[in-house]
């Protein structure tokens, strides 16, 4: 089991490399928009988890994934060059979907509030926050 700040030390490490990888190695369209949000290693340092975003519509995420399925190997060899560790772990990808989540729940409130302004009538509809 490692000390917690050298994995935070080699999840930064591991993230800057992929991201470097993304943005100035790979020369495939589809990986375009594709950002690296967090790495998450587990303790014996054997898998790392890469969080990535996609900026465009559902088709382009797809697209992404499958480049980045078609990629590991490459960044995993890139990763490897700069950690000084044993042995480099296995990189999986994995979609972040914090942003999707948020724009999610933003549209669930806006529906309960239309909803509740519905329920109680046109004289309170001025009251809601904005």
């Amino acid at each position: 089991m490692a000390n917690p700040r050298t994995i935070a030390r080699i999840e930064a490490a591991i993230q800057r490399r992929a991201a470097h990888c993304l943005q100035h190695e790979i020369s495939d369209p589809r990986g375009q928009f594709i950002t690296i949000v967090r790495v998450e290693l587990n303790s014996d340092l054997s898998v790392a988890k890469l969080f990535y975003s996609v900026l465009g519509s559902e088709s382009e995420r797809s697209k992404a994934e499958k480049m980045l399925e078609h990629a590991t190997g490459f960044i995993r060899k890139q990763v490897g060059r700069v950690l000084e560790t044993r042995s480099i772990p296995e990189l999986r990808f994995l979609a972040d979907t914090t942003a999707s989540d948020a724009e999610q729940m933003d549209d669930m409130i806006a529906q309960a509030l239309r909803r509740d302004r519905q329920i109680r009538g046109d004289e309170d509809a001025g009251d809601t926050p904005s």
